[in-house]
């Protein structure tokens, strides 16, 4: 059913997302596997299996940020965590902001459509990774300079941004 691509982007991900918390001043409150009860109200968070985190995040990140056209494995595994990270719209924003700083022009909208994937999957993508992990920095060090509760997961954030 899963593309080997996507099981490492899962894998991937599993690295930096672990297992049961609820830090009240995490924004995503409760969590397993980085799925939150904030965004999955009806779920059972705390007795959320690995298998239903793997089928949420395939149908609601990996497909519709079309992540399986993206040619190029390691950047759509970097699009797919920072989907599930920041959310889709504004992952994608930082993809087309990461093309841009390639010389690439496209639109910064948020949306994933033919002009932004067949962008993707033109551009160098050592040059387009390096950019988007510039980007999602830049991303990460705005959320903890507006926002002085998240300032305490920065250097999580960065280490995800940079690997």
């Amino acid at each position: 059913m899963y593309s080997s691509k996507f099981l490492k982007a899962f894998e991937y991900l599993m690295y930096h997302e672990g297992g049961y918390v609820n830090d009240k001043q995490d924004a995503g409150g409760e969590t397993k596997y980085g799925i939150s009860k904030r965004s999955y109200p009806h779920l059972d968070i705390k007795n959320l299996t690995q298998d239903q985190a793997r089928q949420i995040y395939f149908a609601d990140f990996w497909m519709k940020s079309k992540c399986e056209d993206i040619v190029d494995e390691n950047v759509a595994i970097k699009l797919f965590d920072l989907a599930v990270h920041a959310g889709i719209p504004q992952a994608v924003k930082l993809i087309q902001r990461a093309l841009r700083a390639t010389e690439t022009q496209v639109v910064e909208d948020g949306i994933i459509g033919p002009a932004t994937l067949a962008a993707i999957n033109k551009a160098d993508p050592t040059d387009l990774l390096a950019a988007l992990k510039s980007e999602t920095a830049g991303y990460y060090r705005l959320i903890a300079s507006t926002n002085p509760s998240q300032q305490r997961f920065i250097q999580g954030w960065l280490s995800r941004a940079y690997s």
